[in-house]
């Protein structure tokens, strides 16, 4: 029987790209975006694409009635991809500033999720699949409102899964290193729309970000890696009889989430502190 899936995001990068492979795979795919020309470009590729917004409640319920409508309402699996990225040093970002970042990140997920279990319990299976990031494990400067959204969705998703283990939902997380997408141009938009004219004491390092983390040369790209990584952990994720709870996608997410276990804390702000100093500064 043909499994189905919603994924969030597909407007490019890995919502795109895991829409395309597990179409190929032979799955039903619900690909959401949240504007109506990105819709139209993924009917035009084939997919049954969605209109949400997961900002906004009332188009995740038109959305999820139109998935259901169409499957008999039920659902096999969930991957909340959707997310970008608000940079800034965490004195210059704003209560509005964070609160965008989450609407986007976690609250959306959130109620998608809940939106999906009863559907799942009572159809006795789902997959939900959080894309968090490296950045949910750890923490670099100028990303405070994106590491906290991402923490957010670790601890969430962590506690869902331990809800959940006597259920038959699985609950599985990713977290990705650098992966090649249009991730780097939102958060540089992001940064244009908010920070960019602002008097801050960062703003050397600002200037320098523009210069390179937003627009990072071939040799900075080199642990760079394409989006099909992440969905083969998606896939395993999705099929596995047993899937893990997370999966660290790249060598820096790998290096990363061993630093964290075995180093104190003053020892990896020092790490992570000098890496991002050669990030800017290069």
């Amino acid at each position: 029987m043909q499994k189905t899936i919603l994924i969030t995001g597909c407007s490019s990068g890995i919502g795109l790209r895991s829409a395309e492979i597990l179409k190929q795979r032979g799955y039903r795919v619900f690909a959401s975006a949240r504007k109506e020309k990105d819709v139209a470009e993924l009917k035009a590729k084939g997919f049954e694409s969605i209109l949400m917004d997961v900002n906004d409640s009332s188009s995740i319920q038109e959305a999820l009635q139109e998935i259901f409508k169409k499957t008999g309402g039920t659902l096999d699996a969930l991957f909340n991809n959707a997310g970008y990225a608000v940079p800034g040093a965490v004195e210059d970002l704003t209560r509005e500033m964070i609160r965008t970042q989450f609407e986007t990140n976690v609250f959306g997920a959130m109620e998608l999720i809940h939106q999906v279990i009863p559907i799942m319990r009572q159809q006795g299976h789902g997959r939900i699949i959080q894309n968090s990031s490296i950045l949910g494990i750890i923490t670099m400067p100028y990303r405070g409102a994106y590491n906290a959204s991402k923490f957010a969705i670790e601890g969430f998703s962590n506690t869902l899964r331990q809800e959940l283990r006597n259920s038959p939902i699985q609950v599985s997380i990713l977290n990705p290193g650098p992966i090649e997408s249009h991730f780097r141009n939102n958060a540089y938009k992001s940064y244009h729309g908010t920070l960019s004219e602002k008097h801050s004491v960062h703003r050397d390092s600002y200037k320098k970000m523009e210069q390179h983390f937003f627009n990072p040369t071939p040799s900075e790209r080199k642990f760079t890696l394409a989006p099909d990584a992440v969905v083969n952990k998606l896939i395993h994720a999705l099929e596995s009889r047993r899937p893990k709870a997370h999966y660290y996608v790249g060598f820096p997410a790998h290096i990363f989430a061993f630093l964290r276990r075995i180093l104190p804390d003053n020892m990896l702000d020092w790490v992570l502190i000098k890496i991002t100093k050669e990030e800017i500064h290069s």
